[in-house]
């Protein structure tokens, strides 16, 4: 009877968590919900729960608590991963969504984590009315929603670097419009991510304390938020970076090839005649041919190798028709004996084909943070590979800074797939570096999300990528199999977008720009030693409280 009892308060605790967690991962891409309405979605969903982690009794309430929260963010804005295990890796129904299930339960020890740190320096359960002075209020207040918002964020920071790091939805994401968006230049997708939280955290402490003598002082976190929302609108008219050279005509290629015809060998030269023929489509006037014509990741399916010498000419003769440089996702094996590796090349109608065949290409980028389980196999973790019918499935990783790809006045910095959600990564290739010279002065992300289906992966993956031009102050490009193919401002704003699950080419004017924007130079180090220094000051307020709640007390008549 206790075990039903005690199964039964678990599911009665969990249930409001888990329903917003699932409305939490609406608000990162738009669509069911308005873009406009996402900030507003996130922070206001997150207060809702932050408020019932605060008021609960016990500990492990909260953590239950905390853990529905997170299997119901998780399960339902992962959903995706569904389709590629289940409909491009062969595994059965079962075994895929439990493998949702199983990744949704990982990441939702961080925010449980979050949780029990954040309770262990505040204090925990209905608030309790004490006297004390107006200034020793607000000021608890305060430093109790900075702790919430400081123990949130280093959950997410943990997130998104342990284990080769998942910082997909991140709270941050949903803020790439908002008041809170033009932070990120000076402090990145983390440090944005600890203004959300705080202001989470204000609503939920003004909730919290809303009946007590002190509710009107307990609205100065709430205020602070405002103030930080009213600097954002005036960061907004702020510009960071500046042109460099003159502008480029870019053309990215969307081709819209199914992923079951991708890798098969029948249809493998029907998928490239449909990229050759975009590539090749006439430009909208001679003044506006493309200097750049930028292909998705593993455009070509195969290695290089493979690829008959005939293929490799016709590519030279696009090329050579445009006068262009091609840029092109494309499998390597070597010129090392046994590396393989997921690059990015660029040709043009003067490379050599030898260059070509053997990997050998001055101008070459491997991708550097693989995916688990599509890209290398984890320690321990063969069997759910072989279970899956997944083709190129152990790369070797590239270095994280490589040599950018000039052309004209620009330097144009490529990554893969996922590679942009790792904004601490995208930032080396920005910076200047000893060995490869001046850093980007454009960022160019090849992807395949065919393997997700049309889901909100896509949009997602485009929210994230106007993350990383808002922080750089670089123009983001995206050239993509399926969606979303587009042209990102250095601002964040979307320029132009291609309709996904559509083949089609997107000529775009992209203005280089240089200088680095404060996020750049000081990357995630100070918004990390932020929350660590706060954390550490309520930690040590905390024993020092607890020592003197134990020290002796003087009474009347008795010296010590």
């Amino acid at each position: 009877m206790k075990n039903v009892t005690s199964s039964g308060r678990f599911l009665h605790m969990s249930a409001l968590p888990l329903v917003l967690g699932a409305i939490h991962a609406l608000a990162f891409a738009p669509r069911p919900l308005p873009a406009w309405s996402l900030p507003f979605v996130q922070v206001f969903v997150l207060a809702a729960l932050l408020f019932r982690l605060q008021t609960a009794v016990r500990h492990r309430d909260a953590a239950a608590m905390a853990l529905a929260f997170g299997l119901g963010h998780f399960g339902l804005g992962l959903y995706w991963l569904y389709n590629s295990m289940h409909v491009h890796g062969g595994l059965a129904p079962p075994p895929a969504a439990l493998g949702v299930l199983a990744l949704a339960a990982y990441l939702s020890l961080y925010p449980v984590l979050a949780t029990l740190l954040a309770r262990r320096l505040t204090p925990a359960g209905p608030a309790v009315q004490t006297p004390e002075t107006a200034e020793r209020h607000w000021a608890r207040q305060l430093g109790d929603t900075a702790v919430w918002a400081s123990a949130w964020t280093l959950g997410e920071w943990l997130r998104g670097t342990l284990l080769t790091g998942f910082p997909w939805l991140n709270i941050a994401y949903a803020h790439v419009e908002g008041v809170l968006a033009p932070w990120a230049p000076l402090v990145g997708a983390y440090g944005l991510a600890w203004l959300a939280a705080f202001a989470a955290a204000a609503i939920a402490a003004l909730a919290r304390h809303k009946d007590s003598r002190n509710d009107a002082r307990s609205a100065v976190g709430v205020g602070v938020a405002i103030v930080i929302g009213l600097a954002g609108i005036g960061l907004g008219h702020v510009r960071w970076t500046q042109p460099l050279g003159d502008p480029l005509i870019i053309r990215l290629v969307q081709g819209n090839v199914p992923q079951a015809q991708k890798f098969d060998p029948a249809l493998f030269e029907q998928g490239l005649n449909q990229y050759l023929m975009l590539a090749d489509l006439p430009a909208k006037a001679d003044d506006a041919r493309p200097a750049l014509i930028a292909l998705p990741e593993t455009v070509i399916p195969v290695f290089q190798s493979q690829v008959p010498d005939g293929l490799w000419e016709a590519w030279r003769a696009v090329a050579a028709r445009h006068e262009a440089t091609i840029l092109m996702g494309v499998p390597l094996a070597g010129p090392e004996p046994g590396r393989y590796t997921n690059s990015a090349i660029t040709l043009d109608a003067n490379t050599p084909i030898d260059q070509l065949v053997r990997a050998t290409t001055n101008a070459r980028y491997d991708k550097h943070h693989l995916v688990p389980f599509g890209e290398f196999i984890p320690p321990g973790f063969a069997w759910f590979v072989n279970a899956m019918r997944i083709p190129l499935g152990n790369f070797s990783a590239g270095p994280v800074r490589q040599a950018l790809f000039p052309l004209e006045t620009q330097r144009i910095a490529p990554d893969i797939c996922y590679e942009d959600v790792f904004g601490e990564e995208i930032l080396r290739s920005v910076r200047d570096s000893a060995a490869h010279g001046p850093g980007a002065s454009i960022l160019i992300n090849l992807s395949n999300l065919a393997w997700f289906g049309d889901t909100w992966a896509q949009r997602q993956h485009l929210q994230i990528a106007r993350m990383r031009a808002l922080e750089t102050g670089r123009p983001m490009l995206r050239a993509t199999n399926t969606g979303m193919t587009a042209a990102i401002a250095p601002d964040g704003r979307v320029g132009a977008v291609l309709q996904p699950w559509q083949a089609g080419v997107l000529d775009v004017e992209v203005q280089g720009m240089q200088g680095l924007t404060p996020y750049v130079k000081t990357g995630n180090a100070p918004v990390l030693g932020l929350c660590l220094a706060l954390l550490a000051l309520a930690g040590h307020a905390r024993w020092r409280g607890r020592s003197h709640e134990r020290s002796p007390k003087c009474k009347p008549g008795v010296k010590l």
